[in-house]
């Protein structure tokens, strides 16, 4: 564990978390960004953006995700890289375990969107811890030299691939789309991996095994189906649902599964805050997100200094 403790550490680096982060910075707050990936967000994917108040013309929401992420670490943030499989929210200092170490915030923001599943596929939970994972950094080791599937089509799945492959004997790269999506250099380096094969067009029904994974069954375009033998399947799909499942009940959900919040953007737990997609508040705008994201910052900043109203700022 890090010995440092940050003022406010921010799970998800999109829109909401990226202009708290902004916000908290400025503020003289140290602030620790944890995402999981640049390009996993659904701004991030989104291919053009052309009525983002104050940047004329159009541009590519990845794009646009790196100016808020150079004024975030601009003004002091530090932004990692890192997928964050636990936390604990209870202790005045938060923490939390990511996929590169554990680190602790006096102030916690969920910012992890809604690009998650609802529906999950038969024999994922059957399997889960015998075949079953969601985290390709924690379990890669147990794969080498077999052969395991990841089942994903965004740019995380095509690192993990990637990673997957430096200990697994063959790594399947699965995929319901009809082609892969993503930056040219990870096209490039998955397209000249040797022992990764793409599928395409492979919508998998369900996971089969006895004790553990032996396979998973497949259904191309046209219905047809197949099964594919691998010792591991890596879920990476993605969705329509708030992420929350790394927090293992720790906070209020509404029935739909989002987070619950007051007008603050302020959770049941003291110092815990949630913005962006993951509240389901508003329409799914980067617009509103940044917003949700400000009026935290502004929330965490009177939280920690204890005074009693929040310190307006308009420069």
């Amino acid at each position: 564990m890090s010995d440092k403790v940050r003022d406010v550490v921010i799970v998800g680096g999109g829109p909401a978390g990226l202009s708290c982060a902004l916000y908290a910075a400025r503020a003289k707050l140290s602030t620790l960004v944890l995402d999981r990936a640049p390009g996993a967000g659904a701004l991030a994917s989104t291919a053009v953006i052309e009525n983002y108040p104050g940047v004329s013309g159009r541009i590519a929401g990845s794009d646009l995700l790196g100016v808020m992420r150079d004024q975030a670490t601009g003004f002091g943030a530090e932004y990692l890289k890192s997928a964050v499989m636990a936390v604990d929210l209870v202790p005045d200092t938060k923490i939390f375990y990511t996929s590169t170490g554990t680190f602790q915030g006096r102030a916690a923001v969920i910012a992890t969107g809604s690009l998650g599943r609802h529906e999950k596929i038969d024999g994922e939970d059957d399997f889960l811890g015998r075949g079953v994972s969601y985290c390709v950094t924690c379990d890669a080791a147990f794969y080498k030299d077999r052969e395991a599937a990841i089942i994903g089509h965004s740019e995380v799945a095509l690192e993990e691939a990637l990673f997957l492959a430096r200990f697994a004997q063959l790594v399947h790269l699965v995929t319901p789309r009809t082609r892969l999506n993503g930056p040219s250099d990870l096209l490039e380096e998955i397209a000249g991996a040797p022992n990764i094969v793409t599928h395409v067009g492979l919508k998998v029904q369900r996971v089969i095994g006895s004790q553990s994974v032996t396979g998973i069954q497949v259904t191309d375009t046209s219905g047809m189906e197949s099964m594919l033998p691998v010792d591991g399947v890596f879920m990476l799909l993605e969705g329509s649902a708030p992420i929350t499942g790394f927090l293992s009940g720790a906070l209020n959900l509404r029935s739909e599964g989002c987070i619950d919040v007051d007008c603050s953007f302020t959770t049941n737990m003291p110092g815990v805050y949630a913005v962006g997609d993951v509240t389901c508040l508003h329409p799914k705008q980067a617009i509103i997100a940044a917003g949700e994201g400000v009026i935290a910052a502004l929330a965490i900043d009177k939280f920690l200094s204890g005074r009693e109203r929040v310190r307006v700022d308009y420069m």
